[in-house]
């Protein structure tokens, strides 16, 4: 599986952002997709994954502000993020697993893509 993410930029504080992210290769539409993000000089930290039945999860920090959702169609992935704060600002990778804990997991992951910056100033 290939995933190529994109989307990201410099915002103002209570901006907006849309990540997107396909998956490419031996992709089924039944993986779970997911959002991680990795700021400087910290681990990488769960954000929001769907699952191929469309429920969602997000990490306390986000809920409220952030919303994945996906095209099937397109084997696609979406980070849509509101309200964005400086403590947003990190490298977001786009991953994909075959279990909805595993979307979850940093180290339970099964493919990533490569990271795409998102820098949020005050």
């Amino acid at each position: 599986v290939q995933l190529q993410a994109c989307g990201g930029g410099l915002v103002q504080a209570g901006g907006s952002l849309r990540l997107s992210c396909a998956a490419s290769g031996r992709f089924f539409s039944n993986y779970h997709m997911g959002w991680f993000r990795q700021a400087p000089g910290k681990e990488r930290e769960f954000v929001a994954a769907i699952g191929w039945s469309v429920s969602s999860t997000y990490a306390d920090s986000v809920k409220g502000r952030f919303t994945i959702f996906r095209d099937y169609a397109k084997n696609t992935v979406y980070l849509q993020m509101n309200s964005l704060k400086p403590e947003d600002t990190a490298v977001y990778h786009c991953a994909v697993s075959s279990g909805i804990n595993e979307i979850q997991d940093a180290n339970a992951v099964a493919y990533w893509g490569k990271g795409t910056l998102v820098t949020v100033s005050s």
